[in-house]
């Protein structure tokens, strides 16, 4: 079981309650393609919005502050997709790249990718660890359930890139998706879009635990405060809960594509991007 992870990952929280009670179960509409979530220390809510697929330029992050309102927060991305902050700054998957955003929404690129070992499928999620490190997914040909290309990559602070673990490593990383790393930098969750499985991860030792399936097209997964993960299902709509023990509960349905999941500072609140619908919604979980 994973309850010393559990507790692990819980101490990283910030408690806060910026966010939760102008927020509590409100939907914000008229993204284009909004794919995953992220809150910064002050609560602002950021947003990232493919767009076009496959139509380079026309990607942007949005930020959603405390009255509800949406502005752009940085412009002329590619497929933005999953996001991070490391102190002030914003790191964005965006498609074969890791782009680092200023304070004033200026961007640069932090990895390109010629660093990565294999030409970039589809970047996907970001994760960081307390020293500072990123992780990113790369869910491979997506398309083909992965193929052969699925990985997940560290990239430490100098924007060093590493392989943590892939497909050929182990078959059964085929599309990693969302990450979730522990506070020892050494347990990283994850769940696989093409098998619907959560796993967990001992990095020093490349062991790979299954922990939990049946999530359908898993995107995102956070932690709570009450020491529940949530877990989306892109393809199925919903948003699934697994408790300490490892029982799974549906939580939430009716979504057309729930995708890369935030979570306010305090854990309190659930941010779902539903990328087909347009929509951002809060969840207030109890």
């Amino acid at each position: 079981m994973h309850k010393l992870l559990r507790a692990s990952l819980a101490s990283a929280l910030l408690i806060s309650a910026a966010m939760v009670e102008a927020h509590d179960a409100q939907v914000v509409k008229g993204f284009k393609n909004p794919e995953s979530v992220a809150v910064a220390k002050d609560g602002l809510v950021y947003v990232s919005e493919i767009g076009e697929f496959e139509k380079d330029g026309d990607g942007k992050i949005s930020v959603v502050g405390k009255d509800g309102k949406v502005k752009v927060f940085a412009s002329g991305l590619n497929d933005p997709k999953g996001l991070a902050f490391i102190g002030d700054h914003l790191y964005v998957a965006d498609k074969d790249r890791i782009l680092k955003v200023g304070k004033d929404g200026k961007w640069s690129v932090f990895v390109d990718k010629s660093a990565f070992p294999a030409p970039p499928k589809f970047l996907n999620d970001l994760e960081p660890d307390l020293a500072g490190n990123l992780y990113v997914s790369d869910s491979g040909d997506i398309a083909n359930h992965g193929g052969d290309s699925g990985a997940i990559y560290k990239i430490d602070t100098k924007g060093k890139l590493t392989t943590v673990i892939n497909h050929q490593q182990d078959p059964r990383v085929k599309a990693p998706n969302g990450l979730l790393m522990d506070d020892t930098g050494d347990m990283l969750m994850f769940v696989d879009f093409a098998s619907g499985v959560l796993y967990r991860l001992d990095i020093p030792n490349r062991h790979l635990i299954e922990l939990a399936k049946g999530f359908g097209g898993a995107d995102g997964i956070v932690l709570a405060a009450n020491q529940h993960l949530y877990i989306s299902d892109y393809v199925n709509g919903k948003v699934f809960s697994v408790s300490v023990d490892d029982v799974v509960k549906q939580e939430k349905q009716g979504f057309q594509s729930a995708a890369d999941l935030g979570i306010t500072a305090d854990g309190k609140t659930l941010l779902v991007p539903d990328m087909k619908a347009g929509t951002v919604t809060w969840i207030h979980l109890h």
